[in-house]
């Protein structure tokens, strides 16, 4: 599963689509797609795209990558209605999209929320293990979870001071 979070029965239609339109646009820009967020709601809805580089995000990159984003999805028009476009760098409590990501960020404490509850539960914070067929281990309070990608709604890195 691809980098993007929306709900919906059309979800990895829609990953496909916005995924193919816009990381040529950003890596031909010299940054890395690190992930989308599409919040649908109404007029008011968000698509939020984080970039990286191994040299770190300022202001201007995003500002760059924004108007070549903009302007490819103006000619493709892939989401119907009015949408505000963020770009942003992933920040210190980085989100978490792939199973690229978790397997890089192996042995860091993340904080994952998924769709439909497991063992009762929606939230799990800990260390994460990695990857396990197709899923993240994740140890919380000395219990170890495995947490299928699919279900993944929403995962972030927690900064360790």
């Amino acid at each position: 599963m691809g980098p993007f979070f929306v709900s919906g029965e059309n979800m990895g239609q829609a990953n496909a689509q916005l995924q193919a339109i816009i990381e040529p646009a950003v890596t031909a820009l010299g940054f890395e797609l690190v992930g989308i967020e599409y919040q649908p709601q109404g007029r008011h809805s968000v698509l939020r795209i984080y970039i990286d580089h191994e040299d770190g995000i300022d202001v201007e990159d995003c500002a760059e990558v924004s108007r070549q984003v903009s302007a490819v999805l103006d000619v493709e028009d892939p989401i119907r209605g009015e949408y505000s476009l963020e770009v942003s760098s992933p920040g210190i409590d980085r989100p978490l999209f792939t199973a690229e990501h978790y397997e890089r960020y192996s042995g860091a404490l993340a904080e994952i929320r998924l769709r439909s509850p497991l063992e009762g539960r929606r939230k799990f914070k800990g260390r994460m293990h990695g990857i396990k067929d197709d899923a993240v281990v994740i140890e919380v309070d000395g219990v170890e979870y495995t947490l299928p990608l699919d279900n993944i709604e929403k995962a972030n890195l927690i900064h360790e001071w």
